[in-house]
């Protein structure tokens, strides 16, 4: 008799206990949900990009330069519902903004350019990394947003002022003078010792 009581009492406190996990379960369930839920708000609110071009310069270059165009055409529409949809929809920005540095067109293949698409490239993979967390650290997701769009604005500004600069007429000599600056075509700076033999 003693045994039962004490089974049916054990039985009792496991079911009980029991209970009583499922509760603290589904109460930490309903916090992680109140938690994304809250993430994905803010990454929705912050989720704005310069889709358009900011000058005329950057609407040409939309039209010939088949990689901008996409990557425009990329940060364009927004994800709705989940968490989900903006990473794959990060994803995909990230891959656009690789494809940058392909098929650049020669009047913007300068060092100005590349540094910027490459601080650019370098801002979308960081959102990209952020947002594919555990834990969504959704405050620095959105300020990337905000520095990727700055990091567009200055490359198509970039991007204007070589337009401009190619309009201004080169004086005389100019060419030549520029030419003579380029320390790649300079003549080495070397020491040549006059008793080593020569080969003809």
């Amino acid at each position: 008799m003693k045994y039962k009581i004490s089974l049916f009492l054990l039985i009792l406190f496991l079911l009980n206990s029991c209970q009583n996990e499922n509760e603290k379960r589904l109460a930490e369930n309903q916090k992680e949900a109140k938690k994304k839920e809250i993430i994905f708000n803010n990454i929705n609110k912050g989720w704005s990009f310069i889709d358009e071009p900011i000058n005329e310069v950057s609407e040409q270059n939309e039209a010939s330069w088949k990689e901008w165009r996409e990557f425009l055409k990329e940060l364009d529409g927004k994800p709705k519902k989940t968490i989900g949809a903006f990473q794959k929809k990060s994803s995909a920005i990230a891959k656009k903004a690789m494809a940058l540095n392909n098929n650049i067109p020669p009047q913007f293949n300068q060092p100005q350019i590349r540094s910027r698409i490459s601080i650019l490239i370098t801002k979308v993979k960081m959102m990209d990394l952020f947002i594919h967390l555990d834990k969504i650290p959704d405050e620095k997701v959105t300020f990337l947003i905000g520095e990727i769009n700055k990091e567009l604005v200055s490359l198509e500004r970039q991007m204007d002022k070589i337009v401009e600069k190619s309009k201004i007429p080169q004086e005389e000599g100019e060419s030549d003078f520029l030419r003579m600056l380029d320390t790649a075509r300079a003549i080495p700076n070397t020491i040549v010792d006059p008793n080593l033999p020569k080969v003809e």
